[in-house]
């Protein structure tokens, strides 16, 4: 990183009061990311709190992030799935704008650091067959999201959605690492053709996270910092700019500690878990099979419970 950019100074934010569009007013920060600015808004035509996501005003110059930005709000628009945020309006004038659902639960990363005991099995595939549900119906919209990780889910009462389109694209070639470093499947960190066992990667990962408290390798350091909040959702998304010739991803070196070395869990929803994370996207079950076998262990604890009198 150079001097220059170090010395840099910081971004302003928009005050409490002020009006980011017409119709809205900023009521308090939420999150920065590496490009965006999130902020708890009010809705005078709706009469409602929501979240506003637009560029930082340091980076309102790059076309590209004002594009990407627009793209993902007019995907959440479109959308409509329970376990995906919604958008309720996309602007590309004055500057680029989106406004989400203000969400009432926590993000997982959240939960994960917080809470003192791990997810309950039960918990962790329920979350997990949610999970697939989002993820199938982006898959039918024809998209993968490609950065499916704790921060960009959000429970309340155990109902999870997912946030954060802002690096999802078609199936085909993609750069090398398009994500965030630590998440990513390994045909994300090397670059080349994605398809849909991208995201089941992106669930299993996930899973393996909240059921043991750690990720199956070590994230290092990332050079887009991605901070969602769960009192809207909706955080960054990694740039993928990162420089694959100085990257060292882990992820590449070899398989992923199976999820019983870190925690013991039941037989069928360890082998879901540890199923996702195959190198070989091939050898990874479609998202089908994989919300099939988590159902199935859902079925046999619940059918294995004793019933108190």
């Amino acid at each position: 990183m150079s001097t220059a950019a170090i010395a840099r100074p910081p971004a302003p934010l928009l005050a409490p009061g002020t009006a980011p569009a017409p119709g809205y007013e900023v009521l308090a920060h939420l999150a920065r990311t590496g490009w965006l600015d999130l902020y708890d808004a009010w809705s005078e035509e709706r009469d409602c709190r929501c979240v506003v996501k637009v560029l930082r005003p340091d980076r309102r110059g790059e076309a590209r992030l004002a594009d990407r930005l627009v793209r993902e709000g007019r995907w959440l628009r479109r959308f409509t799935h329970p376990h995906l945020v919604r958008a309720y309006e996309t602007l590309e004038s004055p500057e680029p704008l989106v406004v989400l659902e203000t969400l009432t639960g926590e993000t997982l990363s959240h939960l994960v650091d917080r809470l003192p005991r791990r997810a309950g099995a039960e918990d962790v595939a329920v979350l997990g067959v949610q999970l697939c549900s989002a993820v199938h119906y982006l898959h039918g919209q024809g998209l993968l999201h490609l950065d499916l990780k704790p921060s960009n889910v959000v429970v309340d009462g155990g109902h999870a959605k997912v946030l954060d389109l802002s690096v999802a694209r078609a199936p085909g070639t993609a750069p090398a690492g398009v994500g965030t470093f630590g998440y990513m499947a390994p045909e994300q960190a090397r670059g080349g053709l994605l398809s849909a066992a991208a995201d089941v990667w992106g669930i299993g990962v996930t899973l393996y996270e909240v059921a043991t408290g750690e990720v199956p390798f070590d994230p290092g350091e990332t050079l887009d910092t991605n901070t969602n909040t769960g009192a809207g959702g909706g955080g960054g998304g990694a740039s993928g700019s990162r420089d694959a010739a100085d990257d060292w991803y882990p992820q590449l070196e070899g398989p992923a500690p199976p999820v019983t070395a870190r925690r013991r869990l039941p037989r069928a929803l360890a082998a879901a878990i540890d199923g996702c994370l195959r190198p070989d996207p091939a050898a990874r079950p479609t998202v089908s099979e994989l919300s099939a076998a988590l159902d199935a262990t859902l079925r046999r604890r619940r059918r294995d419970t004793p019933v108190p009198e």
